[in-house]
C-alpha cells in the first residue's frame, strides 16, 4: 500500500484536534510494518508551556504518535476501521529511551513494525526519527476492546 493522506488517516483513527498526531502515512506493509510522518509546528498547542523559551515536544506524544500509528497499521491490517462500540487501547510500553529533543519545524518519521499478535492483543517495536536520526524508541503494546452499550 502507498500513503494515505490526512483524509485517509482520519478514517484509520478515532482522535481529532489537538490529540491527532499522524499527518501521513507514507508506507504501509499490511501485516508488517508502517511509516508515517508528523508535522511538528511550533503552533501545536503543547508549546505554550513545554518549555516557552526552549519547546521541545514532550517525549509522551512521541510515544502517543507512534501508538497511533500502530493503531491505523493494525486497522489497515484487519481491513477494518474504528467503531462507536470498540475502542483501541494503548496497554504497554517497554523499554523506551529517548535520544534527542524534538522541536518546532522537525519532521517526525514514525516507524512501526509488528512483533506479535495473539486475538486482539499486538505487539509493535516503534521507531521516531528526525532526518534520519532516531530520536525515540520503545516496544509498544495495544489491544481492541469492545465498548458495552
Amino acid at each position: 500500500m502507498e500513503s494515505l493522506d490526512i483524509r485517509e488517516v482520519l478514517k484509520h483513527l478515532p482522535h481529532r484536534y489537538p490529540f491527532m498526531l499522524v499527518d501521513r502515512v507514507l508506507k504501509c506493509v499490511p501485516g508488517e510494518s508502517l511509516v508515517a510522518l508528523k508535522n511538528v509546528s511550533f503552533n501545536e498547542p503543547f508549546f505554550q508551556g513545554h518549555f516557552p523559551d526552549r519547546p521541545i515536544m514532550p517525549g509522551v506524544l512521541i510515544i502517543e504518535a507512534l501508538a497511533q500509528a500502530t493503531g491505523i497499521l493494525a486497522f489497515i491490517t484487519t481491513n477494518s476501521r474504528p467503531t462507536e462500540r470498540s475502542l483501541y487501547y494503548f496497554v504497554g510500553i517497554d523499554n523506551a529511551r529517548f535520544k534527542q529533543p524534538v522541536i518546532p519545524g522537525d519532521q517526525l518519521i514514525l516507524e512501526v513494525a509488528v512483533t506479535r499478535v495473539i486475538k486482539t492483543v499486538w505487539k509493535f517495536h516503534a521507531v521516531a526519527k528526525v532526518s534520519d536520526k532516531i530520536v525515540a524508541s520503545a516496544d509498544l503494546m495495544c489491544a481492541e476492546r469492545e465498548l458495552e452499550p
